[in-house]
C-alpha cells in the first residue's frame, strides 16, 4: 500500500489547495489512444482559428500560482508552474508535444482546465511520497538529465519520496526516475488547484478519468485538502 501526504505545513500556508488523485492501475500504454489524440486535436485547431487560448499568468487559475512560488522563493516568470509553461508553448507554437498516451492525457487536461498536473511511475516510487518543504538536503535529477543532480531550496515545495525528490518548486518539472513512459503499468496522476472551490478541479478530473478508463484496469480517484493530509492510492 502507497499513501500520498500532503504535509500539514503546506496545508496550513496554502489552505485553500486541493489536489485530485487519479490512480489508474494496469495502463496500456502502447495500444492507441484516439479519444486523447482527439482532444489534443481540438485544442489545438481552437488556438489556430483564434476562438480560444490557453490560461496565462492573467488568468486567476494561473495567478495564484505565480503567488504560491513567490511565496518559497521562486520567480514564476523565470521558473514557470507547468500549466504557465505548456500553455504558453500552445499559444505560442500551435501545437503540443505527444510524449506518450498518458502524459499527453494530463497535457490535454492541464491546458483545457487551466490547472497544473502531473503523474508518477508507481513501481518507480520508494515509500510513501509526501508534499512538503524541502530542508535543501534533497537530491533532485531533472527529467531527461539523468546525470545532473539538483537541490532544491530550503522552504521550497516539492513532492518527495525516501529516495529523493519527485518534483521541484511544487509542480515546475519532474524527476527523471518516476517519469511515466508507454510502458508504465501503474500510474498516479495528481491535478492542482489552489481555489477553494469552483468547478474547474472536478470537470479536469472528470475529464481525465475519461480518457484514461478505456486503457486501463481500472481507476480511482481520491482528494487531498487541508482537511485530508493523507490518501492511499
Amino acid at each position: 500500500m502507497t499513501v500520498l501526504h500532503l504535509h500539514p505545513a503546506v496545508a496550513a500556508a496554502h489552505p485553500a489547495a486541493r489536489i485530485a488523485v487519479v490512480t489508474a492501475r494496469g495502463v496500456r500504454g502502447t495500444e492507441p489512444w484516439p479519444g486523447t489524440e482527439a482532444a489534443l486535436v481540438v485544442l489545438e485547431s481552437l488556438v489556430a482559428e483564434g476562438s480560444w487560448r490557453p490560461a496565462d499568468e492573467s488568468d486567476p487559475r494561473v495567478e495564484v500560482w505565480h503567488a504560491a512560488y513567490r511565496s518559497f522563493g521562486t520567480n514564476p516568470r523565470r521558473i514557470r508552474p507547468s500549466v504557465d509553461a505548456l500553455g504558453r508553448r500552445l499559444a505560442k507554437q500551435g501545437v503540443l508535444p505527444r510524449i506518450n498516451p498518458a502524459v499527453d492525457s494530463y497535457n490535454a487536461v492541464s491546458v483545457r482546465h487551466g490547472l497544473p498536473a502531473g503523474a508518477f511511475d508507481l513501481a518507480a516510487t520508494e515509500g510513501d511520497p509526501v508534499i512538503r518543504f524541502a530542508d535543501g538536503t534533497e537530491r533532485f535529477t531533472p527529467l531527461g538529465e539523468p546525470d545532473t543532480v539538483e537541490h532544491p531550496r530550503p522552504g521550497e515545495v516539492v513532492y518527495t519520496d525516501d529516495s529523493g525528490v519527485l518534483t521541484r518548486h511544487w509542480n515546475h518539472r519532474d524527476a527523471h526516475r518516476t517519469r511515466v513512459t508507454e510502458h508504465a503499468v501503474d500510474v498516479l496522476f495528481v491535478l492542482e488547484t489552489l481555489h477553494a472551490d469552483g468547478p474547474e478541479l472536478d470537470a479536469a478530473t472528470q475529464e481525465l478519468t475519461d480518457l484514461l478508463t478505456p486503457h486501463c484496469a481500472g481507476v480511482a480517484v481520491r482528494r487531498l485538502d487541508a482537511r485530508h493530509l493523507s490518501v492511499e492510492v
